[in-house]
């Protein structure tokens, strides 16, 4: 598995995928977790809060809707309590769909819906009138069986029914089993959805189900079809001399040959990046990042091909690992393993002693790695001035420092990702849960990984002067108007004013400027994580807008195209622009609908890989009831405190009635709870004791408790 390291800030990484936040507003969450018990239901139950009538009816309150020919279309989300809101172009607000209105409409179903007459004040309503596009039809969850009637219980709350199992459905599933199910057939909100058991995968809480129906949930299959499997079988291993001989040989021995070698966690088997280093007369060095040829190996349209379009990227999860191509390539052929020729792509810079780049080249390699080491090995290296490889890891050390000080004063916000890691027994049960350390070593890769990309984007945009070019970029915009507006009004309330410049927008610089300011001030782990909060997410597209986390004008991703399809998309672009062969305009249409895709599964990806945290966690806190953990509160709702702890990353929630001592309110204003007797405060980013009071596995929830810690905490 490939370790996660801060490229992006909050946004991702050049070395694996990660995602900003998405709730708005810089502290506050949307939603509080509770404990819904279902009721038991038959074929003809009813959704909460619905009639019983017939999809068409006026909706309660006495609105009238708009003529039947009034339809728009849109896409719904629709939340754990079965509220629905559909966004309209065109439209300043979404439109709310209730419960009763939602005639089997699911999250992210493409809609058909009518609009109610607008009563002033109240946010427009409507009702799905049809559903055009099913998003998702198959679900992970428990089966239950309730007076002799079988239903899986789904695991994603945002399925607000039970799914109807009719026994010949079963496919051997049995009550308490943990199962695939594929939603077969849903007309009528009058009844239950009927479906299929597509797959048993074994017991509810057994440590591989659950890892199994976390990744399949978001659609990851763990294993790849007999067909693809025999597709990527054929690949030929043996590198043909012509190929070679149409690329820069960087082996040892030959006239371009450079020291080469791999840094990964230890336990990692996908290697897509080497470095190579070499010592010129002139007393500058030759740094090459050399990138896994993955587009030689996979060609567009090809059976593997169209397996990694639809997977789009590899899946990290507490145990294993779900890859994007099968284990012959991302970890055979394209893996740049030791003492193995590879085909590369590769970018190679020439600095100088204060790493200023003072040339580059770009273009197709084949190497030898003479050295594979772990993080850990190549940190002794530096450490200890000695052993394999010492000259270039000190001086790659020593430039990345330096290109790290240079990037930051040109406006990348310096946010610290941490990380945690799971020491599992043999069943995977979690005996130990402890935070990451990021060394030197990790931010040595980071830099020249972020460097790579950042110039091959320059390298179609500006210098070979194809800005209108067909590529894709990775971007990342400014905090919108709402959550620059919420952080400001945050940090203008605890005394630490963002500063604007004159088009009343912040940039990147201003944010640094700010968290430096607030460095050793009490408020610093509040304000880390209420502009972490503001920050927009981080996408692929063909449209560059910048990297604002990054501070960088242009930036994509190229550095990971075994883990990451985008990557393997810039591969292809950049080898017809470095040919002479431009890429059809009509083609941008395509790589722009391929990289929105890209972005939807990054996310689901890193749902799935915060699933399995989130769930090995509670499973590790479900034998500690009653232990007292320090933490950090990293969320105040109306509801009540989230509390982080601090060794594990642990988050659980102390509901309000918990809260000892006095009766509390949300300040929304301070993003505090305020005792209504005592004035005591408790606010985002303070350090408080609590203890475990209680785990929900299914939910993924933990109940905390605080402990009282008199005259600690503030008066408002």
């Amino acid at each position: 598995m490939k370790e996660k390291t801060s490229h992006e800030g909050p946004q991702g990484s050049s070395k694996r995928p990660s995602h900003g936040n998405d709730r708005k507003g810089p502290p506050r969450r949307h939603e509080a977790p509770k404990q819904h018990a279902r009721p038991q239901r038959g074929e003809h139950s009813t959704p909460r809060g619905s009639r019983g009538g017939a999809a068409g009816r006026p909706h309660e309150g006495g609105h009238s809707r708009f003529p039947s020919t009034h339809k728009v279309e849109g896409t719904i989300r629709v939340t754990a309590k079965g509220v629905g809101y559909v966004e309209i172009e065109g439209m300043k607000d979404d439109i709310e769909i209730a419960p009763a209105q939602l005639h089997t409409a699911l999250d992210y179903d493409r809609v058909e819906i009518v609009l109610y007459s607008k009563i002033e004040g109240q946010r427009q309503q409507g009702e799905v009138v049809n559903i055009l596009l099913r998003n998702k039809t198959a679900f992970t969850g428990v089966i239950n069986k309730e007076n002799g009637t079988f239903f899986l219980f789904p695991d994603d709350q945002k399925m607000y029914r039970p799914i109807l199992i009719p026994e010949g459905n079963l496919n051997g599933a049995q009550h308490g089993d943990k199962a695939y199910v594929e939603m077969t057939k849903w007309t009528s909100s009058r009844h239950d959805p009927l479906g299929s058991v597509k797959t048993v995968l074994g017991k509810a809480n057994e440590h591989n189900a659950e890892m199994s129906a976390i990744a399949l949930e978001r659609g990851f299959l763990a294993t790849f079809d007999a067909a693809t499997e025999a597709a990527a079988e054929a690949i030929p291993a043996e590198i043909p001399a012509e190929e070679i001989a149409k690329r820069l040989d960087l082996r040892p021995g030959m006239p371009h040959a450079a020291l080469t070698f791999t840094i990964d966690p230890k336990d990692a088997k996908d290697f897509d990046d080497a470095l190579s280093f070499k010592a010129l007369d002139n007393g500058k060095v030759e740094v090459g990042v050399h990138i896994a040829d993955v587009s030689y190996y996979v060609r567009p349209g090809t059976p593997v091909d169209q397996v990694a379009v639809g997977r789009a990227t590899s899946v990290y999860l507490v145990d294993r690992t779900i890859p994007m191509l099968p284990e012959r390539l991302s970890n055979n052929l394209c893996s740049l393993v030791p003492d193995q020729d590879r085909l590369t792509f590769s970018v190679i810079f020439t600095m100088d002693q204060h790493g200023t780049i003072t040339d580059e080249w770009f273009g197709r390699t084949i190497i030898h790695s003479e050295k594979r080491f772990s993080y850990e090995e190549a940190q002794e290296v530096i450490d200890t001035k000695s052993g394999p490889c010492v000259d270039a890891l000190l001086t790659l050390n020593n430039l990345a420092k330096q290109i790290r000080v240079e990037r930051m004063k040109n406006g990348a916000i310096e946010f610290e990702a941490q990380e945690v890691k799971f020491e599992l027994d043999a069943n995977g049960k979690p005996l130990r849960v402890h935070k990451k350390v990021l060394q030197d070593t990790n931010k040595l890769i980071e830099e020249f990984m972020l460097l790579a990309n950042k110039h091959v984007a320059q390298l179609i945009a500006v210098k070979d002067q194809r800005a209108e070019s067909v590529f894709v970029y990775r971007v990342h915009d400014a905090p919108n108007e709402d959550r620059l507006r919420d952080l400001r009004e945050f940090l203008d309330g605890i005394g630490f004013p963002l500063k604007l410049d004159k088009d009343m927008r912040v940039s990147s610089k201003s944010i640094n400027t700010m968290l430096r300011e607030v460095r050793g001030h009490a408020e610093e782990s509040m304000i880390q994580m209420a502009t972490v909060r503001a920050m927009a997410k981080a996408v692929y597209t063909t449209k560059n807008i910048g990297h604002f986390g990054l501070g960088f004008e242009y930036y994509t991703h190229f550095t990971s195209p075994i883990r990451r399809y985008p990557d393997l998309m810039v591969h292809r672009l950049l080898a017809n622009y470095l040919e002479g062969k431009p890429v059809p305009k009509e083609k941008l249409a395509d790589e722009e609908r391929l990289a929105r895709y890209c972005s939807q599964m990054e996310v689901q990806a890193a749902e799935a890989e915060r699933a399995s945290i989130r769930y090995k966690q509670c499973e590790y806190f479900s034998e500690r009831i009653g232990a007292e953990i320090h933490g950090t509160i990293s969320g105040v709702t109306e509801w009540g405190l989230y509390i982080e702890d601090e060794d594990t990353k642990t988050e659980g929630m102390v509901h309000v009635k918990d809260i000892p001592d006095d009766y509390y309110f949300f300040d929304q204003k301070h993003y505090r709870m305020t005792g209504r007797e005592t004035g005591v405060s408790y606010r985002l980013g303070d350090k408080v004791k609590a203890t475990i009071f209680g785990v929900d596995l299914k939910r993924k929830q933990i109940a905390m408790r605080l402990v009282k810690e008199p005259g600690k905490h503030k008066k408002a």
